[in-house]
């Protein structure tokens, strides 16, 4: 990991609310200081082209990418074997999924098809065609249906698609027409609204769908009612991301912001800023960190050297919303990012084509987030604000 630069070796003052300075001055102190190019990436050579979404299976022994290339692969994420890949489609992937035990994948295509896939043998057990090019696809609970997003085309409204498929009915047997239809028009202004990225909430209770104005939607997936829309951004929401028990999730936004909500309430819990658009932000499930990816945008990568274009993965933590490191390695955006359910490793995929595989240091796994003290009665915000004013090294009776 590559730290931003420290200044002093203060820790941080008893009895006061740290500031980010010294939040972040503190991670550096007991992380990194003994952890520094240890970690060393496995780098998936497989597509031909720039990847756009890249998934751990349940289970996190899995991972499965897509490509602007058309072939989705399978990966065994120990050591970066590739086990197969999924041909048939005749465009760029945008999105796949897995089903809860690895049994069946299904992926979502700009050729206006989705494609549900035996997992084990990758055979193709049925094409269910759409409109215009499938933005996004999604398992529900249980694996018996899964729902679609697809772009407006000609005369095509955007809509949203929800499909039965059960596990247990042989697959010839499935319809080719959807079994909810949810219309997506143009708004009162003419402007059209697409979505992005589609989830199925716990117990299937909604369909948890992003815009690219911004918005996020939720639908009955019975009778495709909007039950609700919020705006968390002013600019298109690239990829929505859920911790494993689909309690919090993070959204990323060409807006340069990724922003943590509670799912339950809809709340906005924290804000992480960047000075770049990110195209994808995922929660760990072992520590309280974020992991965001993103960089300036795809058409003028190559005009700018890797360095100054910011293609590298950065770490925030998640309480305290401070960046306090950084993972170098890719030549373009990144543009997907995931992390192993057991916190072990996370994988990133980029416009350069690659899936770089990041196993974690045992210093980094075996580490204790630091706590910094708490505010004692008495003392309000504002003493925060005059530490910071002061800066590290300034005496406090200093002019």
């Amino acid at each position: 990991l590559d730290l931003p630069s420290s200044t002093t070796s203060n820790q941080l003052s008893p009895h006061r609310r740290p500031s980010s300075q010294q939040v972040q001055r503190l991670f550096h102190q007991q992380y990194y200081e003994q952890y520094q190019d240890n970690m060393r990436p496995i780098l998936l050579k497989g597509h031909e082209r720039s990847i756009t979404v890249v998934k751990f299976n349940h289970d996190g022994d899995l991972l499965f990418t897509g490509s602007k290339d058309h072939v989705p692969s399978v990966w065994r994420s120990e050591n970066g074997e590739r086990l197969g890949t999924f041909n048939g489609h005749k465009g760029t992937i945008w999105d796949l999924d897995v089903c809860r035990f690895s049994k069946r994948v299904v992926t979502a295509s700009a050729d206006a098809m989705a494609k549900l896939w035996d997992c084990e043998t990758g055979e193709c057990l049925k094409t269910f065609v759409h409109h215009g090019p499938v933005r996004g696809a999604a398992f529900a609970d249980g694996s018996n249906m899964f729902a679609t997003i697809s772009d407006p085309f000609v005369e095509h409204n955007a809509q949203i698609s929800v499909y039965d498929i059960p596990e247990n009915d042989d697959p010839s047997t499935y319809s080719d027409t959807p079994r909810l239809e949810i219309e997506l028009p143009k708004n009162s202004d003419g402007k059209r609204v697409n979505a992005t990225n589609i989830v199925w909430l716990n117990l299937n209770e909604a369909l948890f769908v992003t815009f690219d104005n911004g918005s996020i939607r939720l639908y009955d997936p019975v009778t495709g009612e909007e039950l609700d829309e919020f705006f968390p951004h002013e600019k298109k929401i690239n990829r929505v991301s859920f911790n494993l028990d689909k309690t919090l999730f993070i959204t990323s936004s060409a807006d340069f912001t990724a922003k943590l909500y509670d799912v339950v309430d809809l709340r906005h819990l924290k804000t992480y800023k960047t000075d770049r658009p990110v195209n994808d932000a995922v929660i760990s499930e072992t520590k309280d960190h974020i992991l965001l990816g993103g960089g300036q945008e795809a058409m003028s990568v190559t005009t700018t050297s890797g360095k100054v274009g910011k293609f590298e993965t950065r770490f925030f933590h998640l309480v305290y919303e401070e960046e306090f490191g950084t993972v170098k390695g890719h030549f373009g955006p990144i543009n997907a990012i995931a992390i192993n359910p057991n916190g072990r490793c996370y994988a990133s995929g980029a416009e350069d084509g690659y899936i770089r595989l990041h196993y974690f240091d045992k210093s980094y796994l075996d580490m204790k987030d630091p706590v910094p003290e708490a505010l004692e009665e008495g003392e309000d915000d504002e003493d925060d604000g005059e530490e910071e004013n002061k800066g590290y090294d300034d005496d406090e009776d200093s002019d």
